[in-house]
């Protein structure tokens, strides 16, 4: 004889799926809904996000309208040939074969190489002054206000500096040596001459952000170094260089963004010469736009210079990125 049983819960029959066993319609007993179970924000953190986004909005459109929108107008012109004053023409890539065939090209290139080898110079150099500087001692103040001046000082003022000192009749390196040396005349030295010239304000520049970032420093690491022994080039650079990462991360961007556009210095110094041995992309740049109303190929050289400074940037923050993770 078989008997058939039933099972039944102590409140009455059993339902179709017990506790924690899905229902015909698929969801769980006894959970509620994710749209349930989410809250939605309070008053005070809605009117939080609306100041927030007040604030940022007037510095969005600033970075939109002087920064975006040349960005974009400049890569859309580099496709056109224009005069500036008659319509453009849309020619495709014509802009970039003219450049990339260009013998003048490959040496602006080769001497912005050159500036941003060079130039990075400027952080280390910045950093060893800084921390000479650093110091409790009398006097201070006014060693670093002379350290400090060729920053304030305009970079066509550097420029008539570095040319008189480098003149070949009565400069001032023409009575170190005894005897003039064409400096800016000789196309072997003269984008050399010029990036020492630079080199000076850009040295000051990355002193005041060393110096900066050390008055931030945590003196109970150092004091805790002390004790375990590190002095010197240890202490420099187990301790206090890697609570300068940020610091030296942004002295070498700026450096890197200031050795590609630089352009001031050559303008005062040498104008592109001798026979366009000292040009830069920027100087190229200016020089097709402003002399031959070249404006659309010199947007192709402003925008192959804009894709080099954002592969370095770029290069540069995954690199902080990482070491910070």
């Amino acid at each position: 004889m078989s008997h058939s049983v039933t099972r039944h819960t102590v409140g009455g029959p059993a339902e179709p799926g017990g506790p924690g066993l899905p229902t015909p319609g698929g969801a769980l007993r006894g959970r509620k809904p994710a749209t349930a179970r989410r809250r939605r924000p309070s008053p005070t953190a809605r009117r939080q996000r609306r100041a927030a986004f007040l604030f940022l909005a007037p510095a969005c459109v600033m970075v939109a309208i002087y920064v975006v929108w040349p960005i974009l107008s400049t890569i859309r012109l580099s496709f056109f040939n224009w005069d500036g004053m008659s319509d453009p023409s849309f020619v495709g890539l014509a802009n970039y074969v003219e450049l990339f065939h260009a013998q003048t090209f490959y040496t602006a290139l080769k001497n912005n190489v050159i500036w941003l080898l060079l130039f990075l110079l400027a952080p280390p150099m910045g950093l060893a002054v800084a921390l000479y500087l650093n110091q409790a001692v009398a006097g201070i103040r006014i060693v670093k206000s002379l350290f400090f001046a060729p920053f304030v000082l305009s970079g066509v003022v550097v420029g008539l500096i570095f040319s008189w000192f480098y003149d070949p009749t009565f400069g001032l390196l023409a009575m170190i040596l005894g005897h003039g040396v064409p400096v800016l005349g000789d196309p072997r030295y003269a984008t050399f001459g010029i990036v020492f010239a630079a080199l000076w304000p850009q040295t000051a520049y990355c002193m005041i952000l060393y110096l900066t970032g050390l008055t931030s420093l945590n003196a109970e690491q150092i004091e805790a170094a002390r004790m375990e022994g590190a002095r010197g080039w240890s202490m420099l650079w187990h301790v206090i260089l890697p609570q300068l990462r940020p610091t030296t991360f942004m002295a070498i961007v700026v450096t890197i963004i200031g050795a590609l556009r630089s352009f001031d210095l050559i303008s005062v110094m040498t104008s592109g010469g001798p026979f366009e041995s000292s040009t830069v992309l920027a100087y190229y740049m200016y020089d097709q736009a402003i002399k031959y109303y070249r404006i659309g190929y010199s947007a192709a050289v402003a925008v192959v210079l804009f894709a080099i400074m954002l592969v370095y940037i770029v290069y540069h923050l995954r690199r902080m990125l990482r070491a910070e993770q």
